[in-house]
């Protein structure tokens, strides 16, 4: 919610008071400066209809229209169901059918909510896989934690823990704690044998009594029960504890829940010991730091282990650390924020997504309203978002920035999955470069992590440098090579060809057949869906073969990462009150509904003329995202896969090209694909006297400039788009600009001399 609360206002509805009010009415307190918190006092009948009324009067008098609904509970509904809402979110943390006393409309009202919802959140795997079978949009969030308000409890860094709590001082050591709810998930039973059989260990229990008798607790001299405590000082308690517990029963209550306390005892530096919980044994079994017992006895045992391991507890801390790594809740936000900017944009024709200004707000929809625009540019990948800041911020042009996808960044796009990792959503983007003025130009909107990308080849059962150099060969050949024993092997194997046209032409000439089939004749048929010989001989011009040790994939001066990743730096870059900036929007709908002076267009070329001379060739990739329960896969970023009898062309393992730390890894499956969305030009000259038609187009445009890949039909690196970009608004502010503008709204109709101009825009409808 606070995190929210930076971003938007928010409304936070506490469970109503039943004390018989007479006169309904509503008692307001302030959470947070934007967090405001509601709980209706009402009497016992009409309890429901009461709370709406209420609510509804404070949206009329607060000016609330259409807020985004977030339900924690389907109970809910009941007041909340007919304020017209612009998205309604269901954050499912627990099965609360099977809590004791859920009420018995319960099962009801969830049905409802499954019906209005436009997402739904999962807080756990189990839960999860549950729901996911009952709504088409459900996304795992797992429980995260706010690492750096437990990390008090060790008494490190910035933050030293409090002086124990006077009632925790009292109590001898060691110390195995718990806090949390007393209900029906707690296992009276278990702790009762656990302390029986060691008298000598005190068990500490923070937390309510709730929906069981406290008659039936666990009475013992070694059992300590403290009641409840504020969230603040939970810290203060975890650190007077040796272990941290979690002796949850196995039922019907306990089967999806994915305790919160996991990752708070693990922040806090202290080893958990745990009943086998699915979600606990699932993503924190082999972490080192929790262990799972499903008896007493095995929970002694665990105890012991536990407690012997916090004898050194700095080790305690770095597993621990290991374990929670990518688990904050400002990653979740983030995960979830992009979930809703997709579900706002096909749901209705106007919102926005609480943000921090137009710009990284996500406005999606239609947010142009009878604003005119300086620039509409269609895109929002490099190309695209280049031009809209230097023009926003240089030029102080007001620009539409529109994207057909639910993001920014184009293919450069990167997110972190629902477990936390952060992962490329197309494939692997490196950047790489000599060019000291896109460097420059980029670093204003992030700070850089060094990586050099290395490449391995699965060939002959052996993982071999790739592009091939002197360990390639050695490995190969079973002996070593000194650079000029390299040079006289690929002199001696080479087949001059004479003229170089193709792909197999280049690759033979300098390196032989060999050496061309285990590299690059399966590896391009897959790619390509062509053979080498199909294909110009640029393909595999960018993949050399070397007489020396250097293993690196690029040779470049610069090689970096964004150390927050490629979508913080789009976001930076776009944060400029002259950028307004819409996610999911087709360029037919902006360029009839828009108002604007000129176009600039990033988009395939041809689709922009309507495939009036037919459709560009293009290859597409599909991409399969994988999460393992494993540090590690690979030694390097990525591992190809020549062998045409492998389905996909290579494995990316991401934790290399982003230095996350985490207990698990990320890993993505490239299959080439015909169908898709457009990736690589494929070029043969047949595609290139196509691409020069509709250049022919283009030059005829006036107003409309074409730039980036797509709609130029070239293959660039990004580097290189980003210094089209940058020529582009080079030339643009020279005021070499085109001469007049393109069609500016649907009220402009196209001329009645101008027959091209009239079939284009028909073409476009």
């Amino acid at each position: 919610m606070v995190r929210w609360a930076t971003e938007r206002k928010v409304v936070f509805i506490e469970e109503p008071i039943i004390d018989g009010a007479e006169i309904p009415w509503l008692e307001d307190r302030h959470a947070h400066d934007r967090v405001l918190v509601l709980r209706a006092h009402v009497g016992a009948d009409n309890a429901a209809d009461a709370q709406r009324r209420l609510l509804e009067n404070f949206c009329q008098e607060y000016g609330i229209r259409e807020p985004i609904l977030w339900y924690y509970t389907p109970m809910s509904r009941a007041f909340s169901r007919d304020i017209p809402a612009s998205l309604i979110v269901y954050d499912c943390m627990d099965e609360l059918s099977a809590f004791c006393g859920a009420p018995a409309q319960l099962v009801d009202m969830e049905s409802e909510l499954f019906d209005a919802a436009d997402v739904v959140f999962a807080g756990g795997y189990s839960l999860y896989r549950e729901k996911r079978k009952r709504h088409p949009n459900v996304h795992l969030f797992p429980s995260s934690v706010d690492i750096a308000h437990f990390r008090q409890a060790r008494g490190m860094g910035e933050h030293v823990a409090r002086p124990l709590p006077d009632q925790e001082a009292k109590i001898a050591e060691p110390r195995l704690g718990f806090f949390g709810v007393l209900d029906e998930r707690f296992d009276g039973s278990l702790v009762q044998s656990v302390a029986r059989m060691r008298r000598d260990w005190q068990f500490v229990l923070v937390g309510p009594v709730v929906k069981i008798d406290p008659a039936s607790l666990p009475v013992a001299p070694n059992i300590h029960y403290l009641g409840p405590c504020a969230y603040d000082a939970l810290p203060a308690h975890l650190a007077a504890w040796q272990v941290a517990l979690m002796p949850f029963g196995i039922n019907a209550s306990t089967r999806f829940i994915s305790p919160t306390k996991t990752p708070e005892y693990l922040a806090g530096g202290r080893p958990v010991v745990s009943t086998p919980i699915a979600d606990v044994v699932r993503t924190y079994g082999g972490s080192g730091v929790v262990h799972i017992a499903a008896d007493a006895h095995a929970f002694v045992s665990a105890i012991e282990d536990a407690l012997v391991q916090m004898k050194e507890p700095g080790s305690v801390w770095k597993q621990a650390d290991h374990a929670l790594a990518g688990m904050s809740w400002d990653a979740t936000w983030r995960g979830m924020r992009e979930v809703m900017a997709g579900a706002l944009s096909t749901r209705r024709p106007a919102a926005v997504l609480p943000g921090r200004g137009a710009s990284t707000g996500r406005v999606v929809g239609k947010p142009w309203g009878q604003k005119r625009y300086d620039y509409l540019i269609v895109g929002a990948g490099f190309a695209g978002s280049v031009l809209a800041e230097r023009l926003a911020a240089d030029g102080k042009q007001h620009v539409l920035l529109i994207d057909k996808r639910h993001h920014i960044g184009g293919n450069a796009y990167d997110c972190h999955n629902a477990d936390g990792l952060l992962i490329h959503r197309y494939g692997p983007h490196i950047l790489h470069t000599n060019s000291d003025n896109v460097v420059s130009y980029l670093s204003r909107f992030t700070d850089w992590r060094p990586y050099e990308h290395r490449v391995l080849a699965s060939v002959d059962g052996m993982l071999v440098p790739m592009p091939i150099n002197l360990t390639t060969l050695a490995r190969l050949y079973g002996r070593p090579f000194s650079p000029d024993e390299a040079e006289q092997f690929f002199a001696m194997h080479a087949e001059p060809v004479d003229p170089v046209l193709t792909s197999e032409d280049i690759v033979v000439s300098k390196i032989g057949r060999q050496l061309y089939e285990k590299f690059f004749r399966g590896y391009t048929r897959k790619q390509w869906g062509l053979d080498p010989s199909q294909l110009d001989s640029a393909v595999a011009a960018r993949v050399p073969a070397r007489t020396s040790l250097d293993d690196r994939y690029f040779t470049d001066a610069f090689q970096k990462m964004p150390a927050e990743g490629y979508t913080r730096m789009f976001e930076r870059m776009l944060d400029h009150p002259n950028i307004t900036l819409a996610l999911g929007v087709d360029f037919r709908d902006a360029r009839r509904g828009a108002s604007f002076e000129s176009l600039i267009y990033t988009g395939p070329i041809d689709e922009y003329f309507g495939y009036r001379h037919g459709r560009l060739p293009y290859r597409s990739l599909r991409f399969e995202h994988r999460t393992l329960r494993q540090p590690w896969l690979q030694t390097v970023g990525v591992v190809n896969y020549p062998a045409e009898a492998v389905p996909y062309t290579r494995v990316t393992e991401y934790k290399h090209l982003t230095g996350q730390r985490h207990p698990h890894t990320a890993i993505t499956y490239e299959y080439p694909s015909d169908i898709g969305d457009p990736y690589y030009p494929i070029p043969r000259p047949e595609n290139a006297a196509l691409y020069r038609r509709y250049q022919a187009l283009a030059d005829e445009e006036t107003g409309v400039r074409f730039v980036g890949r797509l709609a130029t039909y070239r293959y660039y690196n990004m580097d290189q788009v980003v210094a089209q970009a940058l020529a582009t608004y080079a030339s643009i502010a020279r005021g070499d600009t085109p001469a007049a503008p393109a069609t500016r709204n649907a009220a402009v109709a196209p001329s009645e001399d101008s027959p091209r101009r009239a079939v284009h825009a028909d073409a476009l409808r």
